[in-house]
């Protein structure tokens, strides 16, 4: 079973998010708050983090934060349910590596539609199929990226979107187009801001290959080799 963990303060979302989740066969685990949840990862790490921003203590900001600084969580999804909605907030919680970013009051359908988008996204085929430019190269069946033979972790969103630019180089792609070859799913609020904020990441991971996502300006992106 899928073990997802609920980081929420608030005991009736937090209720009803966990039943419903375990109508859908999953393995939940609930925490009230940020300090608790990570001493938990010691024992056992999730497959999927529900993360509430407002947290008691240690805020949900500071949880995705750490999560994205320590190797053995720096790739687990992390979905925030937050009742804060605006913009800044949507990309700040993006920048700190955040997979998704549902807004309160929520579907719990959609929620749950979220939820087992991403977990097929995470899946890990063994076929590989490889894009690459020179010492850069993209798995694109187990996920992985690498720079010059190291490992490069990247979120699912930053990993499609390069994808999306390396697979037709010279291609100008619309910031539109890019979100729709990452959020294939019908469940989405993206704004086109949040693109940049990706590709802003993208290019420092890629350390010296950053250089070669151009931006075209007023229309898009662009990988040139």
């Amino acid at each position: 079973m899928r073990k997802i963990c609920i980081v929420e303060d608030e005991p009736d979302i937090a209720d009803l998010v966990a039943h419903n989740l375990r109508k859908e066969q999953y393995n939940v685990g609930v925490f009230h708050d940020g300090e608790s949840f990570l001493e938990s990862l010691e024992d056992e790490l999730p497959d999927l983090v529900i993360l509430d921003l407002m947290l008691p203590g240690m805020d949900g900001l500071e949880v995705c934060r750490m999560m994205r600084s320590d190797e053995r969580t720096r790739g687990t999804p992390i979905i925030i349910l937050t009742a804060k909605a605006e913009e800044l907030d949507v990309i700040l919680g993006l920048e700190l590596g955040a997979d998704d970013y549902v807004v309160k009051p929520f579907s719990v359908r959609e929620l749950i539609a979220r939820i087992k988008a991403v977990l097929r996204r995470m899946e890990r085929p063994q076929d590989e199929e490889l894009l690459r430019f020179e010492g850069l190269s993209v798995n694109l069946k187990s996920f992985e990226v690498k720079v010059d033979d190291s490992p490069v972790e990247l979120t699912y969103a930053e990993f499609k979107a390069l994808k999306h630019l390396l697979s037709k180089p010279g291609r100008v792609f619309t910031r539109q187009q890019i979100i729709d070859g990452i959020w294939d799913d019908e469940y989405r609020v993206v704004t086109l801001k949040t693109i940049d904020v990706h590709v802003a990441h993208l290019r420092e991971k890629l350390g010296k290959y950053g250089k070669f996502i151009k931006t075209v300006r007023g229309v898009g992106y662009k990988f040139e080799t």
